[in-house]
């Protein structure tokens, strides 16, 4: 079906479309599970819709359009509002996430230094730290505080903008280098839930449930905006409920019979290793007909492990949806549904509506089909360009292949073309070149994981560093509380790397759970260790 066939006009802002949903099915929406069980929280297309309009009253006059609000909000629904909010006044959002604690966070403050907010939308409990909080990032003292939930005035008389106007600032997770704020008009947003749509065939009969972070553009995009693009019904909660007991994620699944639902590939890990017979017994996994797995490498085995643990709770292993995408693309690249059990898992068939080439990184030339280099993509979600960052704008967004082709997104990611479907096999920076071969540090990382089960999974880090003249690979690696001999697990490490990759492990160190620092959407930053 097309997007005009099911009545969604193309032309329409964000706004726009919220104003029709709360006049169309204003009784769906957002249901908010405070502590991943209990609903605490419920907030309907006609009240998002009177909640943003009221915030954008708050701003006008002393923001203008086309500035910058920094939304911090602790996990919640009164997080959704304020986005709309901000949407409504024509201000561009900038999604982030309160300090954990009464430390400095050098992450918001570079943050807060590249956007330069003129408002920081927050909550009252927050807003009474304001002092302790501006001490900590002095670039926001000047903006103006509002409390959003608080505010309740709503203004019937803003307009929806305009589909080139830049609805938020989507800061990338700094995972390979310094957060950049990627610019996001209504266009990519509207053309990215259209593939997500077709991608997932979301109807609005539809219910996501969601637990990953709501600042994270597959939380914002995927679990927030889509429910609202199609008119559906949407579960959140907290990212730490679910991290806490991951059987609350499958349990909300269940009960409310989700139909779309997903995260990361740890994610699923985490559910195998935490839920044993009895409490799979009690779940009922029978409606989850679209288990998305993206953000970092899709593993064949994961999706084996999950679906030979799951399946006696109704899991269908057709279910899995492996995805590709990234910021600068605005979310969704492509996504594969099932799909054959080859040992690299595909992300799914090249998307419509623009080009996916894979280019050698060095000469700029592309490469045949089967060949790995670099993913360099155009299209109408690719976004704007980073905010205020003119020259890395023209690196990243404007190439130009060996052909004359483009202007084309340069990824940064590495993968191959088999069959008309896109594999992904990396990241372009994190590759180790060790005596002329080129090393995936993933791959070296899910052989070390497997080499002794006192290994955490997705818990460990390959990299490599200058030891005498020559390169050296060292391996970083989480383990349980109760490891055992810890050069006994060393030493399985480095057979296990020796075996399957042949080579030599010049150092293993072995960290307590927890240690290795990870983006919000759990991938290692490898570049912070």
């Amino acid at each position: 079906m097309s997007r005009e066939a099911w009545n969604v006009d193309p032309s329409q802002t964000l706004v726009a479309l919220l104003r029709r949903r709360a006049a169309e099915t204003p009784d769906r929406g957002y249901t908010w599970l405070s502590q991943g069980e209990e609903a605490a929280d419920r907030l309907t297309y006609a009240r998002l819709d009177v909640r943003a309009r009221a915030i954008a009253a708050a701003l006008a006059g002393a923001v203008p359009p086309g500035e910058r609000a920094l939304l911090l909000h602790p996990p919640g629904l009164e997080f959704v509002a304020a986005f709309f909010g901000c949407l409504s006044a024509g201000v561009i959002a900038v999604p982030a996430y309160p300090p954990r604690s009464r430390r400095a966070d050098p992450r918001l403050r570079s943050l807060a230094t590249d956007c330069r907010p003129r408002a920081v939308l927050t909550t009252a409990s927050l807003l009474a730290r304001r002092a302790a909080l501006t001490e900590q990032v002095p670039e926001l003292a000047p903006a103006l505080w509002l409390a959003t939930e608080t505010l309740d005035d709503p203004d019937p008389g803003f307009a929806a903008g305009e589909i080139s106007d830049i609805a938020f600032l989507q800061y990338t997770s700094g995972s390979t280098g310094t957060a950049k704020g990627v610019m996001v008009t209504h266009a990519n947003l509207l053309d990215n839930l259209e593939r997500i749509r077709r991608a997932f065939g979301q109807t609005p009969e539809s219910v996501v449930v969601g637990w990953l972070p709501l600042f994270h553009d597959m939380g914002l995009i995927g679990n927030v905006l889509e429910p609202c693009y199609v008119g559906c019904e949407c579960v959140l909660m907290p990212p730490a409920a679910f991290l806490q007991q991951p059987a609350r994620w499958l349990q909300a699944i269940g009960r409310f019979r989700g139909t779309t639902s997903g995260g990361p590939n740890f994610a699923y890990d985490l559910c195998v290793r935490s839920l044993g017979p009895e409490a799979r017994a009690q779940l009922d996994l029978s409606s989850w007909s679209v288990a998305f797995n993206g953000a970092e490498p899709v593993r064949r085995a994961t999706l084996d492990r999950f679906t030979e643990a799951f399946a006696p709770s109704g899991f269908r292993r057709s279910s899995f949806a492996p995805c590709y995408g990234l910021a600068e693309a605005t979310l969704l690249v492509t996504a594969a549904q099932g799909g054959p059990d080859e040992p690299l898992v595909s992300c799914g068939a090249l998307p419509d509506g623009g080009e996916t080439r894979i280019i050698d990184p060095d000469s700029g030339s592309p490469v045949p089909d089967g060949r790995e280099g670099e993913i360099w993509l155009s299209g109408p979600s690719v976004a704007a360009g980073y905010w205020n960052r003119p020259e890395e704008t023209r690196e990243t967004f404007r190439a130009v292949s060996g052909d004359g082709g483009g202007p084309y997104l340069r990824t940064g990611d590495l993968g191959f073309i088999r069959q008309g479907e896109l594999v992904i096999t990396g990241r372009l920076k994190d590759l180790i070149i060790l005596r002329g071969r080129n090393l995936h540090p993933q791959d070296l990382e899910l052989t070390a994981e497997q080499a002794h089960p006192a290994l955490r999974t997705g818990g460990g880090a390959a990299f490599s560093i200058e030891h005498g003249d020559e390169e050296s690979v060292v391996l970083v690696h989480e383990v349980e509380r109760r490891a055992g001999d810890l050069k006994e697990i060393a030493d399985a490490v480095r057979r296990a790397v020796a075996e399957e990759h042949g080579v030599r492990v010049a150092d293993v160190v072995l960290l307590r759970a927890g240690t290795i620092p990870k983006t919000s959407s759990g991938k290692v930053r490898r570049r912070t260790l």
